[in-house]
């Protein structure tokens, strides 16, 4: 299944993104199927710049988004819908 979905880059403690296109088994960091934008959320206010027709033609032909990409891409006006929770922290197991 394809996903569009954030690949961080940058230096440490200064993340910037690029939105990308690939397999949803693959590597974030791998090689990826298109490059779709990038943003930058430590500018004030944060920098966006994405390719609006390639993500909707993307979308049309099946690929999901993920939860933060969705909510961004609501954001920016590209797509039509509420946000979604996104939550991806994991628990800690317990030692018993």
């Amino acid at each position: 299944m394809l996903t569009i979905r954030l690949s961080r880059v940058g230096k440490k403690k200064q993340p910037s993104y690029r939105l990308i296109l690939s397999e949803n088994a693959r590597d974030p960091w791998g090689k990826s199927l298109e490059f779709l934008g990038n943003y930058n959320p430590r500018t004030n206010p944060s920098v966006v710049n994405l390719e609006a027709e390639r993500i909707k033609y993307w979308i049309s032909k099946g690929a999901q988004t993920s939860a933060t990409v969705h909510n961004l891409l609501v954001s920016q006006k590209i797509i039509i819908g509420p946000k979604v929770k996104a939550d991806n922290v994991k628990k800690k197991k317990t030692k018993e």
